[in-house]
């Protein structure tokens, strides 16, 4: 299958499983369009597959959903989930975004030394656009994007948020999902606050090298003997 095929289908799935999250919280397309800052003929071509939104713009709507943004790379449906809506700027968030993004994937390509032109014929996408997605000017769809990381290299999760506060609302919902990962015995022993001491000297013996660690075991081993 060609990338052109790839991004093609790709579009297709992300409308379906854009239009399955915002069924699933109960919005209609101008609210939820309004909320991350997009038209609803915008958001409505999403959900039709006939354009494709933007990792930004699927990180904001993925915040405003309450919803872990891996659902956009799977094939389930969702339950019944009330949204958030916190009092942030999640259009001007999303505009801030396009231009890292923007800028990383420049940075990406120049350190691969893969030409505009080289990577307009790989991936169909012509030079000017492709510049005008380094320059920030222009939402890059994920389709796309995932096209070029096909070419330059890399993985997409690398341009995830990472220190904004849907960035650190991502890291929470990881963080939930690893504990709730966890055995129920495991789970029931971290929420003890009696074994919180031990919880902490856990994680102060992880933050030591392997001399040092070495060498508190070699300590325990001599009061013991």
């Amino acid at each position: 299958m060609t990338l052109q095929a790839q991004i093609s289908l790709r579009t297709r799935k992300l409308g379906v499983l854009i239009r399955d999250a915002r069924m699933s919280a109960r919005k209609n397309v101008t609210e939820m369009a309004r909320a991350i800052g997009i038209s609803p003929a915008f958001l409505q071509a999403y959900e039709e597959g006939r354009k494709s939104p933007s990792l930004p713009e699927l990180e904001v709507l993925a915040y405003y959903l309450d919803l872990p943004i891996q659902h956009f790379w799977s094939g389930a449906a969702l339950s019944d989930n009330s949204a958030r809506t916190d009092p942030i700027d999640l259009s001007q968030l999303a505009t801030l975004r396009h231009r890292i993004i923007g800028a990383l994937l420049r940075q990406k390509r120049l350190q691969t030394s893969v030409s505009l032109k080289s990577l307009s014929l790989e991936t169909g996408i012509s030079q000017g656009r492709l510049k005008d997605y380094e320059l920030g000017e222009h939402p890059i769809p994920l389709p796309e994007l995932e096209a070029i990381l096909t070419v330059i290299g890399g993985r997409v999760e690398s341009f995830f948020d990472q220190n904004g506060p849907v960035g650190k609302w991502m890291n929470d919902q990881a963080a939930i999902q690893e504990f709730l990962n966890l055995s129920a015995e495991l789970r029931a022993f971290v929420c003890m606050p009696v074994n919180r001491p031990y919880l902490e000297l856990a994680r102060n013996l992880s933050q030591l090298s392997t001399a040092k660690l070495r060498a508190v075991a070699e300590g325990l081993l001599e009061i013991t003997l």
